[in-house]
Parts: C-alpha cells; structure tokens; sequence
C-alpha cells in the first residue's frame, strides 16, 4: 500500500506510521512536483497512493494544491484523511466523486470552542468598561449579567458544536441544540430541535453560536426576519461559514441592537476586503478565519490520522467520514 503525504507530516510521524501501517510505501511532496519514496526520489509515474493525508501543513506550505493534484491523477485512491472541519470547497467534492472516502478534521474543535467561549466571556463581563474606568483612575461599579443566567442557541453539533458545549455548560448555562436529527440528543444540551423550529428559540436567546455547514438549507439562513426575531442586546458568534449571514441584513440588525455585537470570523468573501463595513462598525469583532488557529492542531491531526489508518487497514468505520450527500452527491447505502 502506498501513502501520500507531507514531507513534514512523514517526519513528525517518525517511527509510529509503521506500527500502524507495517510495510506501507510512504511517498512525500518534497517540492513542486518533486517526490520521494522513503526518502529516495521517485518518478511521478510510479506514485499510485492508496491513502492520501491532506494534513494542516499541506494547507500551510502550499503543497495542497500539488497534493490534490497528484491524488486526482491517479487511480489507486481510496482513502483520505483533510484537514478541514467542513467539505463545502468543490476540490472535496472532486474527490468524492472520483469514489475516494474523506475523512473530516475534528482538531480544531479545540481552538474553535475556546474562541467562542472567550469572546462571549468578554462580551458579558464587562471588560472593556473596566479597562477605561481604570485610565481614568475612576472607582465605580461594574454590574452585568452572570453567564448562568444566559441562553444560548447552537445551531450545528458537530465535533465543533460538542467542544463548544462542554465549555458552557459548566457556566450553568441553558443551552438549546439545532442540528438535522433532533431526536439525537445528549447530555449536554438542554433541548435539542431541528432548523425549521430555530425561529421560535431567537426571541428568548443570549448568545447564538452558528457553527453548522453551509448548505442550500442554512445558506443566508441569518436574514432580516432573523434579525428581526432576536432581542435587543443578543450576541451573535459565527465560526460556521460566511454564507450563513446576510450581511447586509446584519448591518441593519446591529442598528437596532439585534444583535448588540456580531463576532465574526468567516465571511462571504475571504479575504475581506479591505473597504467592507465590517471592519469599522463598532458592534463588530473581525477575525481573518482564524479562530481555528490553536497550536495543538497538529499534533491532535496526527493522532486523528494514525487512529483512522488503523482503523481503514482493520476495516473498521472511520472517524468523521463524510457522505457524499454532504457535497451534493447520491448518499452513501449503509449496510
């Protein structure tokens, strides 16, 4: 079996790759079209990878590009393991319908849900307040409203959902569930609903977490009857994708305090240009799609990695597999 990857990710992976996958012939992207095998150059014509490990350095060195391309030309492909949360990037969907199996990344749950947590904190507590009160040398009280007596609304319960919520609900949070199958509920949650019953919860919510997939079902699902619906003083945070939001019907939503403050740190066109108002508005946090960027994402992509090659080489079900109906395509039969 042959397993296409990183030069980087070869090296961190050191001697537990071939406890993993004993005798696997592992190829690595060393430069522009340039590979080696086990450490040897190899011509292009004899690379035929069976696994491809799409790992966050490729994304980083700019080898993803060739790494796709080579696994799009050859024919082995089976199996490969993305550094990405979401598949909604056509290239996934090229993959999927070449008939290879994808495998999602759940290692930036991680930095994903501190994020969250950090900005909503901030947003109650009133931090800001107190930082002017002390460059005045004033002494006053600053009173808010306890993170316990907040409702949330999570809308997506994925791997970055659950990470997000066993962050809240040791605040005492109530917290309500969105996702596809509401009847698959967990402790965590207090309820949990599907996405035609989301209106009925925005009127009563504190804080909305959207952290679903762009899909035709939720694409600019945060119109102006959205906005409409929330309570003055609601905190939106959007670490799902830009599409989600109807930017426009934001703007108009934050002029009359629906939301109070918008986190954003994905938007309908990245990078954000530069002239956008978004950038500006004073009830605005940007952030330029980094809330992913938690310094453990590499090594818990790794372990992700290893665990599912162990469990493809074992035939066993693999952790965070995409169906194809995730990209548009005929859905996967299930024994």
């Amino acid at each position: 079996m042959q397993i296409l990857m990183t030069k980087a990710a070869r090296n961190r992976l050191g001697e537990r790759l071939p406890d993993v996958a004993p005798g696997a012939e592992v190829v690595t992207a060393v430069a522009a079209d340039a590979y080696e095998r086990n450490g040897q150059p190899i011509a292009v014509e004899d690379i035929d990878p069976e696994v491809v490990w799409l790992s966050l350095d490729s994304y980083a060195s700019g080898t993803l590009g060739q790494l796709f391309g080579r696994l799009m030309k050859t024919q082995a492909p089976r199996w490969t393991q993305i550094m990405a949360a979401g598949i909604d990037n056509p290239m996934f969907r090229s993959i999927m319908e070449k008939g290879v199996r994808i495998s999602k990344s759940s290692a930036q749950a991680t930095p994903i849900a501190e994020y969250v947590v950090a900005h909503a904190l901030s947003l109650q507590v009133p931090i800001a307040a107190q930082a002017a009160l002390q460059a005045r040398h004033e002494w006053k009280n600053t009173p808010y409203r306890e993170l316990a007596h907040t409702r949330w609304v999570l809308v997506g319960f994925g791997n970055i959902g659950h990470e997000i919520a066993k962050r809240i609900k040791p605040f005492g949070v109530d917290l309500t569930v969105v996702r596809r199958n509401p009847a698959a509920a967990g402790e965590l949650a207090d309820r949990v609903i599907g996405l035609p019953d989301l209106a009925s919860t925005l009127p009563d919510a504190d804080v909305i977490v959207l952290a679903c997939a762009l899909n035709d079902e939720t694409r600019g699902m945060c119109d102006a009857a959205f906005f409409e619906a929330l309570k003055p003083g609601a905190i939106l945070i959007n670490i799902g994708r830009g599409g989600l939001v109807d930017e426009e019907a934001l703007r108009a939503g934050l002029d009359r305090d629906r939301p109070a403050h918008a986190v954003l740190d994905v938007f309908q066109t990245e990078p954000l240009p530069a002239d956008s108002w978004l950038w500006d508005h004073p009830k605005v946090r940007v952030s330029a799609h980094t809330s992913n960027s938690g310094d453990g994402n590499l090594a818990r992509g790794d372990e992700l990695f290893l665990e599912n090659l162990r469990r493809y080489l074992a035939s066993e079900p693999l952790l965070n597999e995409a169906d194809p109906s995730e990209v548009g395509l005929p859905a996967r039969e299930r024994a």
